[in-house]
């Protein structure tokens, strides 16, 4: 059996979240959305679950930090290409999303981060595959 991933987000609108994470290309799944959370499909493996508040809690007894001001984890996503980083970067700004950080260059890996509209940290990195060589 494969494995996948579910990133669960606790998001204050939920309308508003499904169309950021829609503009960098990735899909919605019906069947796992309603009114109080969404999948977003960001590949075969990947997927975010957005969640309303009240349907977070349901999950958990722990408090949901503000995520403006505490970093609880930061999600790595890998591109294909440097011009892909600074593409998906380029239109979290004009959704609303706020870069963290200044881009890091290592030669052999580029990467950016944001944050969405509820703060939660976002990684795009590409690195080289000649270099994991």
């Amino acid at each position: 059996m494969s494995k996948n991933i579910f990133i669960n987000l606790p998001v204050s609108d939920l309308k508003k979240s499904t169309s950021f994470y829609q503009s960098l290309g990735w899909t919605v799944n019906p069947q796992y959305t309603d009114e109080t959370a969404a999948c977003i499909v960001v590949s075969a493996e990947i997927y975010v679950m957005l969640l309303t508040h009240p349907k977070f809690k349901e999950f958990t007894p722990r408090a949901i930090p503000d995520s403006f001001q505490y970093t609880e984890v930061m999600n790595a996503l890998t591109v294909d290409s440097k011009a892909e980083v600074n593409s998906l970067v380029e239109t979290v700004l004009t959704m609303g999303g706020k870069e963290v950080r200044e881009p890091q260059d290592y030669g052999f890996m580029f990467g950016r981060a944001f944050g969405d509209p509820d703060g939660h940290i976002w990684e795009l990195i590409w690195m080289d595959p000649l270099a994991a060589k």
